[in-house]
């Protein structure tokens, strides 16, 4: 059994300077110290964490002159990471997230080192109390939080990836700025023949949110949903999800304002290129279907 070397990477805008030093002194205290810690500063100036925090590993911060958006900015750690070389599995944690227990990254990296195909890991997001919101289960119609299992996408707030796997199916898609990027890329992975595990004893305790708190949140989340599907899935089902997936934001949502915007973002994938179009295989489709999750929903 091959045991694979584990990375770290962060990205903050700079706006949360005590719970980035949380994270990383809860990193710190992991009983498998990372090979390596990447902190991205989106369009921010970092300051110096190794030495302040005696933080295990090689750490490297890089400053990015504008935000990026969640995507790109990972995808500036990811670049690093891969020109350095010397990392196989890398754990992106939200920047106001916590590691509880001490064991996650050993734990992660017995996942990978036993399935060789494993490409994504999503962790279990709980808030200070231990309650898992409904929208951070991975599985529909499943609202048990500590039921694990294979899925068809995961959470951004805590995950692995394999480098092996981005090698293949390429990186976050950075046009998309904030929301859907977790789909887009599952969807890749499971195309191309890679597995994604939730695995709920992987905790990352996190403040509960609504992403309605970021005001770009009902255009971008349109948007994206339209770029989404004419980037990944077949023609034939591109009306069906964007039909119901319409029909479920009219139910949804209460605000006036928040449906101009979204139909406002709707509009805005239809008419601009939503980049490269690379459609899942009818088979692939079939396999999210009987793991629960048919792309249509």
């Amino acid at each position: 059994m091959v045991e694979p070397r584990i990375a770290v990477a962060v990205v903050t805008m700079g706006n949360r300077p005590a719970e980035v030093d949380a994270l990383l002194e809860s990193v710190a205290k992991q009983d498998l110290p990372p090979t390596r810690i990447v902190i991205v500063g989106n369009g921010c100036r970092l300051p110096e964490f190794a030495t302040r925090l005696s933080l295990p590993g090689e750490v490297t911060t890089i400053d990015v002159d504008e935000n990026l958006g969640c995507p790109g900015g990972r995808n500036v750690g990811l670049a690093r990471l891969r020109a350095f070389g010397d990392v196989d599995v890398v754990v992106e944690l939200d920047d106001d997230g916590l590691l509880v227990d001490a064991d996650v990254l050993r734990r992660v990296r017995d996942l990978y080192a036993a399935q060789p195909r494993l490409g994504i890991v999503g962790f279990r997001i709980a808030d200070e109390h231990g309650e898992t919101q409904r929208r951070h289960v991975p599985r529909v119609g499943a609202a048990d939080p500590m039921q694990g299992g294979y899925v068809t996408g995961f959470l951004g707030g805590g995950h692995a990836l394999s480098m092996a796997m981005l090698a293949e199916t390429g990186d976050w898609p950075a046009e998309f700025f904030f929301a859907h990027e977790e789909t887009d890329l599952a969807w890749r992975a499971a195309d191309a023949g890679w597995s994604i595990l939730y695995a709920p004893e992987l905790l990352l305790q996190h403040p509960k949110t609504s992403p309605a708190r970021h005001a770009i949140y009902y255009r971008v989340t349109a948007r994206n949903r339209v770029w989404l599907v004419r980037r990944r899935l077949p023609l034939a089902l591109i009306p069906v999800h964007l039909g119901i997936w319409t029909l479920l934001t009219l139910v949804r949502t209460r605000s006036v304002a928040g449906l101009r915007a979204w139909f406002g973002g709707f509009v805005e994938g239809v008419r601009e290129s939503a980049g490269e179009r690379r459609p899942m295989r009818w088979r692939t489709v079939w396999r999210l279907t009987r793991l629960g999750r048919p792309p249509v929903i």
